[in-house]
């Protein structure tokens, strides 16, 4: 006769403690670093549309690389400014290798690996005028950031970012530490599918940022 009221019992209380993780785990990456907000990095941008719906079905249909991911490590989108390496003296192409550049070169122990997976990601409609804007949420600074994009061909649905794949964009100067950053670029005659890579070199301390932001070129 109590059966079902303690299996419901049960359910709500597995349901109130995975809650209560999210919720810590948001609280950590509140006062964590930052990201590349827009055009938005891969885990911002799963964290944007389904932070608040994450266990919702039809993400599997409607955004199925954000599924993905989240079914990897949930920790990569409330973490979503944690995406970072540190003392790598800027010596990045050998830290990080090839196939492994959306996720920081297994950052933090693997957690964003299903960054790295090539498929359909959600793309912003750009221009080859644009700009990006990087959100740091700690005012570290920069040093300087590294913006490339894919060269034209790289089919970011197939294809893992290496290396040889980028064009470098712009290397900027300094940031005194604020909250938002941003850099002009401009390309040519680019249209289609691309990834936009940002490398953000912080200036408290030799602590580096990896974002693969995805865009579709309409001129």
């Amino acid at each position: 006769m109590h059966a079902r009221p303690r299996r419901w019992a049960f359910r709500l209380t597995a349901l109130l403690s995975a809650s209560a993780a999210c919720l810590v785990a948001w609280a950590g990456a509140a006062n964590a670093h930052g990201s590349v907000v827009d055009p938005a990095s891969r885990n911002y941008g799963c964290w944007l549309r389904w932070g608040s719906d994450f266990q919702n079905p039809s993400m599997a249909q409607q955004d199925p690389m954000c599924w993905q991911a989240w079914q990897a490590n949930p920790n990569a989108m409330w973490n979503w400014n944690g995406l970072y390496r540190e003392y790598l003296g800027g010596n990045f192409q050998a830290a990080i290798p090839d196939g492994t550049l959306c996720g920081g070169g297994h950052a933090e122990n693997g957690r964003y690996d299903a960054m790295d997976v090539p498929g359909d990601w959600k793309a912003a409609n750009i221009r080859n005028n644009f700009t990006i804007r990087l959100w740091d949420q700690a005012r570290h600074g920069a040093d300087y950031l590294m913006v490339y994009v894919t060269k034209p061909g790289f089919d970011p649905t197939r294809q893992k970012v290496r290396w040889s794949d980028l064009q470098l964009l712009a290397k900027t100067g300094r940031y005194a530490p604020g909250e938002y950053y941003t850099v002009n670029l401009s390309t040519s005659g680019r249209s289609g599918r691309a990834v936009i890579y940002t490398i953000w070199q912080a200036s408290h301390m030799d602590q580096t940022f990896f974002f693969c932001s995805d865009v579709n070129f309409t001129s």
